[in-house]
């Protein structure tokens, strides 16, 4: 979780408008290493108590339609490394061969139990995996695939100097982001043309107010917003 040194790190991240945010982040070493220290701790214990709800989960899902489990899938993370996450599979077998890589509201690649898992965030829970590894945080900016992060700004790469999220403030504004695509014709061009940029915003501001105690808070705005829901 600590920051490389500024040398140190991948030379496609390192820019002038980067450098502003690593020496914002670089002021915050002690709230980086409580943030690694809370993911590690809470990670082990949510999948404890989850674990049979877990089991429950992936019968339900293997009964609705056939294929695996979970959905694995290349995403970016920190410092542009790349991992494979987990969550549970919403979508029928090979469903990226069917559509765009983003998800429009009644999407027919959607099963049933996939909608319930999607409407309560249930789907992200074996994300937990890859934040007891490293590869994400509780809070931070939603990992992208390959395809989205090559569409970074100079300044979006700033968000490559953290570990992705599960869930982050743009995550809550922008919940609803299935039913906006939903009435575009070209899903995919406007979610980098218009949608992208709209999310790195608030995903910079978070850098720029970074603390545990803001992290905390926007966990805890996270499950209003998936109960509202």
């Amino acid at each position: 979780m600590l920051l490389k040194k500024w040398e140190d790190l991948p030379n496609e991240i390192k820019n002038e408008s980067v450098y502003v945010y690593y020496g914002i982040l670089k002021e915050k070493t002690l709230h980086l290493v409580i943030k690694r220290c809370f993911d590690i701790l809470c990670s082990i214990i949510l999948m404890a108590v989850l674990f049979v709800p877990m089991i429950f989960i992936a019968v339900c899902i293997k009964i609705d339609s056939p294929g695996n489990v979970f959905f694995r899938q290349t995403r970016v993370t920190q410092y542009g490394k790349t991992f494979r996450i987990f969550k549970f599979r919403t979508m029928v077998s090979e469903a990226e061969n069917l559509g765009p890589q983003v998800t429009c509201k009644n999407d027919i690649r959607v099963t049933r139990i996939g909608r319930v898992l999607r409407k309560f965030r249930i789907d992200e829970i074996p994300q937990l995996i890859n934040i007891l590894l490293g590869h994400l945080s509780f809070v931070g900016t939603r990992p992208e695939t390959i395809k989205y992060t090559d569409a970074y700004t100079d300044e979006m790469k700033a968000t490559l100097l953290l570990p992705a999220g599960v869930t982050s403030l743009a995550s809550i504004k922008f919940k609803d982001e299935a039913e906006i695509l939903n009435k575009l014709k070209n899903v995919e061009d406007t979610y980098i043309n218009f949608i992208l940029p709209k999310k790195m915003e608030y995903n910079l501001e978070y850098i720029k107010s970074f603390n545990f105690f803001y992290d905390l808070k926007i966990m805890f705005q996270t499950v209003i917003a998936v109960i509202k829901k």
